[in-house]
């Protein structure tokens, strides 16, 4: 029997590998990691508290991101974005790598990760709607990176809303970490789930 498993994880490894995927491997998360500038816009809104710091592990930067999006509920309570993943690297174009978050919406399923050609991400755009009043209010919908070299990352996110401007470039290599601001579950009350993020950048 343990050579019958040991064959089944000796194909699933050879099945990954000649897929080319990605590979994730759990790294600590470096927590109280240095950086050297922190990226913000203008345009996030203010319910909820930020929650924690977030980092990649000492010399790893950002090459990638998914989403946590939940669509249109129709005529119900809809929170658009919930949560930013990113995905660091040690070097661009690496097939080893491992995630980080900071606090994450209760709504919605991740998107696929979108991955940078070259380089790592350096600098971001929030698409916000703005206070609905008496109507149904979604904050955060969707972001856009920019990596190294200047080409342009469009999350899965939803479209209400508008955005603003980019952040300010990364001084240092990349993105190296993330803080997002949540709203928790409202109960009957009008849930919106992400409403800012802020990014560090790193040497």
């Amino acid at each position: 029997m343990h050579h019958f498993f040991s064959m089944m994880f000796s194909l699933l490894a050879i099945i990954g590998h000649v897929s080319g995927r990605p590979a994730e491997r759990r790294y600590e998360r470096s927590i109280d990691r240095p950086y050297r500038s922190e990226l913000t816009v203008s345009n996030g809104m203010n319910w909820g508290s930020w929650g924690y710091k977030s980092m990649c592990p000492s010399g790893r930067y950002a090459a990638g991101f998914s989403l946590r999006v939940e669509g249109s509920v129709g005529g119900g309570d809809d929170t658009a974005l919930n949560g930013i993943r990113l995905y660091c690297v040690d070097r661009p174009g690496s097939r080893d790598y491992n995630s980080i978050e900071s606090d994450v919406g209760s709504w919605g399923e991740w998107t696929d990760v979108k991955w940078c050609h070259s380089g790592f991400l350096t600098s971001f755009q929030l698409r916000v709607e703005s206070s609905q009043g008496d109507g149904d209010d979604t904050a955060a919908n969707n972001i856009k990176f920019t990596c190294t070299g200047g080409f342009v990352l469009e999350g899965d996110g939803t479209n209400w809303g508008n955005w603003g401007d980019w952040s300010p470039t990364c001084m240092g290599k990349g993105i190296c970490g993330i803080k997002t601001r949540i709203e928790p579950p409202q109960g009957r009350g009008d849930d919106t789930a992400l409403n800012n993020v802020r990014m560090f950048c790193c040497d």
